[in-house]
């Protein structure tokens, strides 16, 4: 019989309130209101669906040591995004996170690209950049291991990518995209269900084309993800989307390699990125090439901006974990897995509880 751990906190799941969470192997097995603040702030762990690095270290060759980076910012689901790359390399990547994902050091893989507009590719590169073929993304669903693909919905074919990958039971999302409106609304109708880092490397909303913004942003069944660095998306913006659709906001990192390290001279895949105060650029022409930000900075963020901090919680635990499918975390109650994070009143992290394990 395993040990049973209990932990007296303020629980902010949903809401906040004082209570004692009892833990029993990787499980929570009971919740039960309490008195008084007694550890801190019990928070469920982050969940971050799209990660490409961290701790100087890219997910595409060390994806183990970046899960370990940011597990000690409170992420303890994190999903391995890669980038653009060509398809024996892609490939080769896939198969080499595989066994992670199968060990559940990863969460599964985020396929960002190949199949994006050549106009809104940002820091992936565009030599690599080519239409969905059914046989190239077929082989890749294959390994069970890929949970979401990211996808133009105006490529020849990326209507019929994305029914294949929802039919293979992975996620399709809208990113990196040129489409309008309308396309935007048949691709959600496809089966699409995310929108990869909304207002980033899509048309803007105007007033009178709306773009793929409105539509992703107005259906109920999308998850729409938010880069909360305070520099990909301006804080009123996160406020007013956080408050609009509720319950349907993904905070996610979008970090590469140079989290947690200084300014300096990285690679984003094959692109050379410049760091200068914190900010990632690629060294061509100075476009956002991803970020530096981990889940606990993010969520600080986010609750800077005024978002209320049950709220705020929500965005980076139950949100994700509904539009990534994971059904077992994401909220503290009784049968969830037990992943915690303990803040303090900075909310800065103190300690990780990673499936009833203490790690931080």
């Amino acid at each position: 019989m395993s040990a049973v751990q209990r932990i007296h906190a303020t629980v902010v799941s949903g809401s906040a309130s004082s209570a004692v969470v009892t833990v029993q192997g990787d499980r929570i097995v009971e919740v039960t209101a309490a008195s008084g603040r007694g550890e801190g702030l019990l928070v469920p762990g982050f969940i971050d669906q799209h990660c490409h690095g961290g701790g100087g270290h890219d997910v595409a060759t060390h994806a183990a040591q970046v899960a370990d980076f940011h597990l000690r910012h409170g992420t303890t689901t994190m999903v391995a995004s890669l980038v653009t790359a060509s398809a024996p390399s892609l490939r080769e990547q896939v198969a080499a996170l595989v066994p992670l994902v199968e060990r559940g050091v990863i969460g599964g893989i985020h396929l960002e690209g190949p199949w994006l507009s050549p106009q809104q590719c940002g820091a992936h590169d565009a030599s690599q950049l080519r239409r969905p073929d059914a046989a190239e993304l077929g082989s890749l669903l294959a390994s069970g291991s890929v949970r979401m693909v990211t996808f133009a919905p105006e490529l020849p074919g990326a209507l019929a990518a994305i029914r294949q990958t929802v039919a293979a039971g992975s996620v399709a999302a809208i990113g990196h995209t040129d489409c309008d409106y309308d396309l935007a609304v048949c691709a959600i109708e496809a089966g699409a269900t995310v929108a990869t880092h909304l207002f980033n490397r899509m048309p803007h909303l105007g007033k009178r084309h709306p773009g793929p913004v409105l539509a992703l942003l107005e259906d109920p069944r999308v998850f729409v993800e938010l880069i909360a660095d305070g520099l990909h998306v301006d804080r009123h913006l996160l406020r007013y989307v956080i408050a609009t659709a509720q319950g349907r906001v993904s905070v996610v990192t979008d970090a590469m390699a140079a989290a947690g390290m200084g300014d300096g001279d990285y690679l984003l895949g094959e692109l050379p990125v410049h760091v200068r105060d914190g900010q990632a650029r690629l060294a061509s022409d100075h476009a956002l090439a991803g970020s530096t930000l981990t889940m606990d900075r993010a969520l600080r963020t986010v609750v800077a901006a005024g978002v209320p901090l049950p709220d705020a919680v929500t965005t980076l635990t139950r949100g994700p974990a509904r539009a990534m499918g994971f059904s077992d975390r994401g909220v503290i109650e009784a049968g969830s897995r037990a992943d915690l994070v303990l803040l303090d009143d900075e909310l800065q992290v103190t300690r990780v509880m990673r499936s009833g394990n203490w790690l931080v």
